[in-house]
């Protein structure tokens, strides 16, 4: 009982200090919406706000019968990045597969 409740801390420490690492990461590298979830810590690129192309909306709509939006080179051309903590059960491993 004793280990388990050491190791659940010591996870939720781990965590903390990765969410904390993946915070300043952001903001030492960009715009970026972090998001934390149990099983990951998930960093999205945003658009600048002080780009001159997209000002800031990401992005702009190109004409034509069926309008499209082009994304701003500010963040498209950049990848999310996750980092997992906890993985997700797999409840069906006793199941046959049909």
């Amino acid at each position: 009982m004793l280990y388990a409740r050491t190791a659940a801390l010591a996870a939720i420490a781990a965590a903390a200090s990765t969410a904390l690492a993946a915070a300043t990461y952001s903001k030492a590298t960009g715009p970026w919406s972090l998001s934390v979830s149990r099983h990951q810590i998930r960093l999205l690129p945003t658009a600048r706000r002080d780009c001159p192309d997209c000002r800031g909306n990401g992005g702009w709509w190109i004409g034509g019968p069926f309008p499209e939006m082009e994304a701003c080179r500010c963040w498209a051309g950049r990848l999310e990045m996750r980092i997992p903590l906890l993985r997700r059960p797999n409840l069906w491993l006793d199941e046959p597969p049909f």
